[in-house]
């Protein structure tokens, strides 16, 4: 038993108490650099918010200091410095208001305002949060307290997620959306509350000394704050995390019902749509030919009971009229779409085809009319002369015995241009060398 106590204990390893205390008196303060890289971190994570791109959102997370503040004031309720816990508390307050001032700012002046799913996941906390936020927490203050500091630090920063909440709290308050402000800052406090506690545990379990001698009334009063703070917290996470929980559930009996129901029936679903918000919940289904009677439709009702899907009422959609002038415009616009890439692939091979001459063919009838002509080689050439339509010249090369006069090259290019259908037709010749004689 003593093995696996000694194998667990995480007093192995641990950093001089000293030193650790004077890391995390420093990182509380939010002055010059700190505050400057905070301002920054919280642009960044705007950013990343407003385009919804997860990679920048963990960037900006890594490069935060607002882990500091926290921390200190775990470590200020865990040896009993009120004077840290004063210190830490108000440099947390700083770095909220500076946070929310920037990322309101930010968003206030972004033209871009759509709502993303990244600031959407931060609307609404529950019970999962809390144990993100407490055992990261955890893995935060270990590592603080560690000679060798390790990977933990960063990973903390990305789990414990504390720039976005105060972000998508900035976005609420520049769209005028207070549902997403109160969201998102409960969220954050969760964070804040869960971080510091977490970090009061490990002080008290690494049994570091505290500051000053506190009466046992004080430290009464410290436990039933901290006792009536996690409460307070934790009763609408948890209510929030059972209803995201009864929701999938819904979701997942619906879709099950309309499987059975409808699509294994062959029934093609042009339209699906489930409230679950609604009282009672809406279940909306329209059909791409089907229709049903009414009496069917309260037969469909009553079979909701027999998936569990209580509080529910089916709505089928009979006049789709407009949904299916919707896909049929759409198909409409695809199949234009591929019809024009079709005459214009065809339009091409065309002119490849027009632009392809048979040389070989040609050749003997061009010897009939120019016996001194020995060789050719015509080919269509296309150019833009600047504007949006191209113009096609063919040209004519030549070997000959002997140069042909300039009527006899007219003669030959109106014959050309007969024979191949071309309206422009260029000549150009070249003599024959004589081959060398030999002297005996």
């Amino acid at each position: 038993m003593n093995r696996i106590l000694q194998f667990i204990n995480l007093n192995h390893g641990e950093e001089d108490r000293k030193k650790v205390l004077e890391n995390v008196t420093a990182n509380t303060s939010f002055r010059g650099s700190n505050l400057w890289i905070l301002a920054c971190a919280i642009v960044v994570a705007s950013i990343g918010l407003n385009v919804n791109s997860t990679a920048v959102i963990i960037g900006a997370m890594l490069i935060s200091p607002l882990m500091g503040p926290i921390v200190g004031a775990g470590f200020g309720l865990g040896i009993f410095d009120f004077a840290l816990l004063r210190k830490s508390l108000k440099n947390i307050l700083i770095a909220t208001l500076v946070s929310l001032a920037v990322s309101t700012i930010y968003f206030y002046l972004s033209p871009f305002k759509e709502t993303q799913t990244e600031l959407l996941a931060r609307t609404a906390p529950n019970i999962y949060d809390i144990l993100i936020a407490f055992f990261g927490g955890l893995v935060g203050v270990i590592a603080i307290t560690r000679v060798e500091k390790g990977n933990p630090i960063p990973g903390v920063a990305i789990a414990t997620a504390l720039m976005p909440p105060l972000c998508t709290a900035g976005y609420g308050l520049a769209i005028g959306n207070f549902k997403f402000f109160f969201g998102a800052m409960y969220l954050y406090i969760i964070n804040c509350v869960f971080i510091c506690i977490a970090t009061f545990i490990i002080i008290k379990y690494l049994k570091y000394r505290p500051v000053e001698q506190v009466n046992p009334k004080r430290q009464k009063q410290v436990r039933y704050a901290m006792t009536a703070l996690i409460l307070v917290l934790m009763v609408p996470s948890i209510y929030f995390a059972f209803k995201l929980y009864e929701e999938k559930k819904f979701n997942e009996k619906v879709n099950r019902y309309i499987e059975s129901e409808f699509t294994s029936k062959g029934y093609t679903i042009i339209y699906k749509n489930t409230k679950y918000v609604s009282n009672p919940h809406t279940i909306e289904v329209a059909f791409l030919t089907k229709k049903f009677s009414h009496d069917e439709i309260l037969e469909l009702n009553e079979k909701l009971r027999r998936y569990k899907i209580d509080n529910s009422r089916l709505r089928i959609r009979q006049d789709t009229t407009d949904l299916k002038r919707d896909i049929l415009n759409q198909i409409g616009s695809e199949k234009a779409a591929i019809n024009e890439k079709d005459i214009a692939i065809a339009n091409l091979k065309k002119q490849l085809q027009s632009s392809k001459i048979d040389n070989a063919r040609i050749l003997p009838e061009v010897k009939i009319l120019f016996p001194a002509i020995q060789n050719i080689s015509i080919a269509g050439h296309q150019f833009n002369e600047g504007t949006d339509s191209t113009k096609t010249v063919c040209v004519m090369l030549y070997k000959a015995s002997k140069n042909l006069t300039e009527d006899e090259k007219e003669k030959l290019a109106t014959w050309l241009k007969q024979k191949l259908q071309v309206k422009e037709m260029e000549i150009y010749g070249q003599l024959l060398a004589k081959p060398k004689t030999r002297r005996k």
